[in-house]
């Protein structure tokens, strides 16, 4: 067997190290996942969904207690709906309603209010539910970030497939494009994170403040998720 010259092998040496302490996709996705609720701790905030469309718009409200891979939404306003709950238990949603005798099994993907599905409405664990790879790197409004593309390893998600844009430098998800199984996109969101939010161990971090949604198909629409009073807090497991 011919041996490596001295220098090749002490090169070889040198870049192996580094290229190991690269983050990985699931290291940059789960980093992503915790400012948007993905964390172990438990957490509540209060979102209110903003849909325009067509020239209307619609307003909802809604108390979400997240735990890991658990979280109860219970809808506030408008009146007609206050006192609907969606209980989700990992990968699975139950809703419950006043008058509704037993709970009903609904899917992650189904119409919450506009361009919002009920999947975007509780907290993301886009480190389990989806493979990441990362493909390239982009400035998004003049920021350094890493491109993923995420592909989904269960069909109870809410979407098939995503490109994620990840600051480089904050760690934090800021766009975001859905796409279909055949890779058509269908819709587009931006994030904004003016909020913070104590960890269990008392450091603090950024936490969304805002998830903007767009069409692209033509037709204007614009949901707005806006989040507020983001608080660690005790939940009991679903």
């Amino acid at each position: 067997m011919r041996c490596l010259p001295p220098l090749a092998v002490l090169a070889s040496m040198l870049v192996m190290p580094a290229l190991a302490q690269q983050p990985t996709a699931l290291d940059w996705l789960k980093s992503a996942d915790r400012a948007r609720g993905g964390v172990g701790q438990g957490i509540t905030w209060n979102v209110t969904v903003e849909a325009t469309e067509e020239g209307d718009t619609t307003s909802r409200a809604f108390l979400v207690k997240a735990r890991g891979d658990d979280a109860l939404v219970e809808s506030l306003a408008p009146p007609r709906y206050k006192g609907e709950i969606m209980l989700f238990n990992d990968r699975t949603i139950w809703f419950v309603k006043p008058g509704l005798r037993k709970p009903v099994s609904i899917s992650a993907r189904q119409r919450l209010s506009g361009l919002a599905a009920n999947g975007d409405i509780a907290s993301t664990n886009y480190a389990r539910d989806y493979d990441g790879t990362i493909v390239g790197e982009e400035d998004v409004d003049g920021e350094p970030t890493w491109k993923l593309e995420l592909k989904a390893r269960a069909k109870n998600v809410t979407y098939d497939r995503i490109r994620s844009w990840i600051s480089k430098k904050r760690r934090l998800g800021v766009k975001a494009e859905f796409l279909t199984v055949s890779g058509d996109v269908f819709k587009t969101a931006t994030f904004d994170y003016g909020n913070r939010l104590r960890a269990a161990e008392g450091s603090t971090f950024e936490f969304v403040s805002r998830m903007t949604i767009r069409d692209v198909g033509g037709s204007g629409a614009v949901t707005v998720l806006t989040y507020a009073e983001p608080r660690a807090e005790t939940h009991a497991p679903s």
